[in-house]
C-alpha cells in the first residue's frame, strides 16, 4: 500500500475538531517511559498546543517530514528539534487551525500549502502542554522561511528514517534531579528527542508498524 493511502487509512479528521474539543485519538506522554514523574510533577491544568507534522512529496520514494530547530535564545527548548507548532490561542477555531497558523507564522507555510491527513494521539509533556500532532501533507513547491525570532533552522528528515525502528533510541538523562528516560531519532548532526521523537513513535506505531 502506498505510504498517502496508508496515511489516509489509519488517520483521520474527525468531526470533532471541527470544534475546539481538544482529543486526540488516544493519549501518549512524556510519562509513558517515566511513570514516577506523575507523582513529582506539579499538577497544573495542561496547556493545550498543537503541532504540524509536515510531510513533503507524494513520491513514496521521496517523502521527508519537515523540522525545526529553535533559535538558542528562546526561554524554553532553546535550540531543540521540534514541529512547527505551539499554543492554541482562544481565536484559533479549532486545533488544527492553531497548527496552521503557527506553521504559517514558524516556517511560513500558507494553510492553503496544507492537506490534512488526520491526528495522532495527544501527547501530553512534562512541562506543561497537552498537543495534539496533526499530520498533513505539503506541497513539494512550498517556500520555507524561518521565523527569526523563534526558529534557527528548518531541515527535513527522510519518512522512511524517521519511520525505521532500528533508529528509535532510548536514552537517560538526569533533569532537575530526576532520571528521565526519552526517545531519541539521531539523525546527522540533529538530535531529535522528547516530545518530538515520541510523536514520530507514535506516527509509526498507528501507521507503519506492519511495514512502511
Amino acid at each position: 500500500m502506498a505510504i498517502v493511502e496508508r496515511l489516509r487509512a489509519a488517520l483521520s479528521l474527525s468531526p470533532d475538531h471541527a470544534t475546539q474539543v481538544f482529543d486526540g485519538p488516544g493519549t501518549r506522554s512524556d510519562f509513558d517511559l517515566n511513570p514516577q514523574w506523575r507523582t513529582v510533577r506539579d499538577e497544573k491544568p495542561l496547556r493545550p498546543a498543537a503541532v504540524l507534522i509536515g510531510l513533503v512529496d507524494h513520491d513514496d520514494d521521496d517523502m521527508k517530514v519537515i523540522l525545526t530547530r529553535r533559535a538558542d535564545h528562546l526561554s524554553a527548548h532553546a535550540g531543540q528539534v521540534s514541529f512547527p507548532g505551539g499554543r492554541i490561542d482562544t481565536t484559533d477555531p479549532t486545533p488544527l487551525d492553531a497548527a496552521l497558523r503557527e506553521a504559517h507564522e514558524e516556517v511560513g507555510i500558507l494553510p492553503d500549502w496544507v492537506e490534512p491527513i488526520g491526528y495522532l494521539d495527544t501527547y501530553e509533556t512534562g512541562t506543561g502542554f497537552r498537543i495534539l500532532p496533526v499530520v498533513g501533507l505539503v506541497r513539494p513547491q512550498a517556500p520555507l522561511t524561518p521565523q527569526a525570532s523563534e526558529v534557527a533552522a528548518i531541515f527535513d528528515v527522510p519518512l522512511r528514517y524517521l519511520m525505521d525502528p532500528a533508529n528509535h533510541q532510548r536514552h537517560t538523562r538526569t533533569y532537575q534531579g530526576y532520571e528521565r528516560h526519552y526517545f531519541a531519532i539521531p539523525y546527522g548532526d540533529h538530535y531529535i528527542w522528547g516530545a518530538t521523537a515520541g510523536m514520530l513513535v507514535n506516527l509509526y506505531d498507528r501507521v507503519f508498524k506492519s511495514g512502511v
